[in-house]
């Protein structure tokens, strides 16, 4: 327990009856930019639909603070409340995000979130451009 949780449990969600109080399914994210690293993996759309399962998210009342501090928030839900996806822009590679890409990706076309982690660490990531 703490006063200030980064994490939290679905406001909507049930503490006592876990069955079917999940977020899950399909759910869009809306990409804030097209120049974010996450809007360039995907081909330079502003809004993707990801496969979700989990019952907890980012804290809202922390992401200004969260921001402050160089983190940023570049994807949201349609409300534009819960946090998406997370970059931490000076970093070589650092993508975060409340889906799961791991649910569409594919043995020959893989999550591009998966994508820009190989050629991040192929040290190919400057030549995103040229792969989509």
């Amino acid at each position: 327990d703490t006063p200030h949780p980064a994490v939290i449990f679905m406001p909507e969600g049930s503490k006592t009856h876990m069955g079917g109080t999940m977020r899950l399914g399909s759910r869009r994210t809306i990409l804030k930019t097209r120049d974010c690293l996450t809007a360039k993996l995907y081909g330079g759309v502003t809004e993707v639909d990801e496969r979700h399962r989990h019952r907890y998210e980012v804290n809202p009342k922390l992401v200004p603070q969260l921001e402050d501090a160089g983190l940023k928030f570049v994807g949201q839900d349609e409300t534009g409340t819960r946090m998406e996806v997370l970059e931490l822009p000076e970093h070589p590679y650092f993508v975060a995000t409340q889906f799961h890409p791991e649910f569409k990706s594919r043995p020959m076309k893989p999550s591009p979130v998966f994508q820009g982690l190989i050629l991040a660490a192929s040290n190919q990531l400057s030549q995103l451009d040229a792969f989509g």
